[in-house]
């Protein structure tokens, strides 16, 4: 499988862009978003209350901790990279999925790729039955938490009428640089489940949306995440309405760029029976596409592909380089690749 790459240009913290006219010099804040499924980030302390004991980790005999303390490392230095080379430093907001709790979030962010960057915490424990949560992360110096809440995502068992929990959805609600948004952090139903199951947790994330919209006009709302669909999968097409071009995008739709960087790029975030899939992605309310900069709107969006997180032999060549294999630790990081977007902002 070959890896494309996206090609961005590279603009500084405070960058100089012509938008209109060679005279027309303007002057711009950016950030980074991202999100990043942190492929199965457990400690080694076995939870009697949660079947993690079934994690990869805790399977492996020999030196869990010393595994554990790497695994830490690898996933603190891709999230320090993403979107460095055009703001200076890591993402502002980071959503993530696969974690065990928040002692690894708190492990996570006190690593020395992110410790001086003065992140904050938003995380619930989730219902999920192997104790899989979601979380945020955020740069405490650019982004305030007004609110926070999670919401049950509730679906029923193959061949049962018994309702099981899967993994909540987070919400989270602040000031970027005093701009008001609101962030939805996902990680719907596996492919092992069947499609019902993710538009059971699509139809969540749209009430999430209209229940903001309800207490918020022209609200700014982001919902971000691993979807296990694809961005032309009926869970994000038709529940939640996404768009692939931004002139599509109505009152109260939702604008999708991951779906373009799929279908006309080749891109992914996560491979299948070599197969480009792109199930992590960051879909915007169209409050973010006015392209006037005048709060913060969207400017780019991208998959971060280095080529250190790309497998480099055997039979996975090419699939992202995923951290357990087998029942081994690998080395490696994730067997997702995290979709990111620049926002951009007007200074006056």
């Amino acid at each position: 499988m070959k890896i494309k790459s996206i090609c961005f240009l590279v603009l500084t913290l405070l960058i100089s862009v012509n938008l209109f006219a060679q005279d027309n010099e303007r002057k711009f804040k950016i950030h980074t978003l991202a999100f990043y499924n942190l492929e199965n980030l457990f400690d080694t302390i076995n939870n009697v209350n949660k079947n993690d004991e079934a994690s990869p980790i805790m399977e492996i005999k020999f030196n869990r901790s010393g595994i554990y303390r790497q695994k830490i490392r690898n996933m603190a230095k891709v999230i320090s990279e993403i979107g460095y080379e055009v703001t200076k430093r890591p993402p502002s907001i980071i959503g993530i999925c696969e974690v065990e709790n928040r002692k690894v979030v708190e492990d996570l962010i006190s690593n020395e790729k992110l410790e001086n960057h003065n992140y904050g915490i938003v995380h619930y424990e989730s219902p999920d039955d192997r104790g899989i949560d979601v979380g945020l992360i955020f740069n405490k110096d650019v982004f305030v938490v007004k609110n926070s809440n999670s919401h049950d995502v509730f679906i029923t068992g193959n061949n049962s009428n018994k309702r099981r929990n899967t993994r909540d959805q987070l919400v989270v609600s602040g000031l970027l640089d005093g701009d008001l948004i609101h962030i939805i952090v996902n990680h719907w139903p596996s492919r092992g489940a069947d499609e019902t199951k993710r538009i059971a947790a699509a139809e969540v994330n749209n009430l999430i949306i209209d229940s903001i919209r309800n207490i918020h006009n022209n609200a700014k709302i982001i919902t971000m995440g691993d979807f296990n669909d694809d961005p032309f999968d009926k869970s994000i097409k038709k529940v939640l309405g996404a768009k692939k071009e931004i002139k599509d995008v109505g009152k109260n739709d939702l604008y999708n760029p991951f779906e373009k960087i799929l279908v006309e790029n080749g891109i992914g975030t996560n491979a299948y029976r070599d197969k480009w899939q792109l199930f992590d992605q960051i879909i915007l309310s169209r409050e973010f596409l006015k392209k006037d900069y005048q709060d913060y709107q969207l400017y780019k969006a991208g998959v971060f592909n280095k080529s250190f997180l790309i497998n480099k032999k055997g039979k996975f060549k090419g699939y992202p380089y995923r951290s357990f294999s087998y029942g081994t630790f690998t080395g490696g990081y994730s067997d997702h690749l995290p979709p990111y977007i620049y926002l951009l902002k007007e200074i006056k």
